[in-house]
């Protein structure tokens, strides 16, 4: 009982905030513009600063998990890999190929991951998961694109050298860059500085998590496809289980299991529907995965974290 409850106390606080989300949406106390600036911001201005005040205030030297970052990269080309072959067997048409690929594979670590690691192992580690996530975001980006242009091939033109100049002005992945010269050589930020960036920090999860809600449509779940069914399963069962195997092979301590699990195990990420539409691929489909990783991942994490604890990994 101790350990459910303990699981309680650590998953619901991040899905109560996204339940208010869908309830302010659906009283309309907001609406979708009101979603658009606020993901905005939040990937913009608040999320950026959260990463930058992590990295920025450790000592990297000590927080750089070469071994945890090295794995959860070979993890996600896996993982895509993966999908790939089970996207050739359960769709037909490039439009969903892509869509498919990236729906199984990536994560929305950034926000739902970051607040459960706050949350299930102290503040103190997101100073580590964010060097993570920036190291794995470029990737997830490369990768998607990979995925949502190759299966087009010869039917559609795309500027490649515009989508990785896209890709570099990533502020999460700038934020990370900027900072690490302040970890490196122990430049302090000043307490002003500092102060303005925990404030930004601080709203950065609760506002995301809220605005995540708010995006999500529980009317498509009525016409949900298999194929979208399939890329849940993938996401938020069998890739997790598949990184907390590798974690236990290699001797991960506990903190490692746990960032290297919520950051396979954390729901599709929204900005998969947001590429997919751009990039003239199936939007319903990428949406709909959202929306059901998302749903469902509140069951699956619980109990991926109910099982590392009963096994006394965390």
């Amino acid at each position: 009982m101790s350990i459910i409850l303990f699981t309680i106390n650590i998953v619901a606080p991040i899905f109560l905030l996204i339940i208010t989300g869908i309830f302010l949406k659906q009283i309309k106390l907001v609406n979708d513009l009101f979603v658009s600036q606020t993901s905005k911001f939040v990937f913009t201005v608040s999320l950026p600063a959260l990463i930058f005040l992590k990295i920025a205030t450790i000592t990297i030297t000590e927080a750089f998990d070469g071994k945890l970052i090295l794995t959860s990269l070979i993890l996600v080309l896996t993982i895509a890999a993966i999908s790939l072959v089970l996207s050739s067997i359960f769709t037909k048409t490039p439009a969903d190929k892509g869509v498919f690929i990236q729906g199984s594979f990536r994560s929305n670590f950034a926000i739902i991951g970051l607040a459960l690691i706050a949350n299930l192992i102290g503040e103190q580690q997101l100073g580590k998961a964010s060097l993570v996530l920036a190291f794995v975001m470029p990737l997830y980006n490369v990768l998607a694109v990979i995925a949502l242009t190759v299966p087009f091939k010869g039917e559609k033109e795309y500027d490649y050298l515009q989508m990785v100049k896209e890709i570099g002005k990533n502020p999460l992945i700038l934020a990370a860059f900027f900072a690490a010269p302040f970890s490196i050589f122990h430049i302090q930020l000043g307490s002003v500085i500092t102060t303005t960036l925990t404030y930004l920090a601080k709203i950065a999860l609760p506002l995301a998590l809220i605005s995540i809600g708010a995006s999500l449509n529980l009317e498509r779940l009525k016409g949900a496809s298999k194929i979208s069914f399939i890329a849940m399963f993938n996401k938020i069962v069998l890739f997790p289980v598949i990184a907390v195997f590798t974690g236990i092979l290699l001797h991960f301590d506990s903190n490692e299991m746990v960032i290297l699990f919520i950051l396979f195990a954390s729901p599709t990420a929204i900005a998969s529907f947001i590429m997919a539409d751009a990039m003239g691929s199936n939007s319903k489909l990428a949406g709909d995965i959202i929306v059901l990783t998302t749903l469902f991942s509140v069951i699956t994490l619980s109990v991926g974290i109910i099982l590392l604890k009963y096994y006394t990994v965390i």
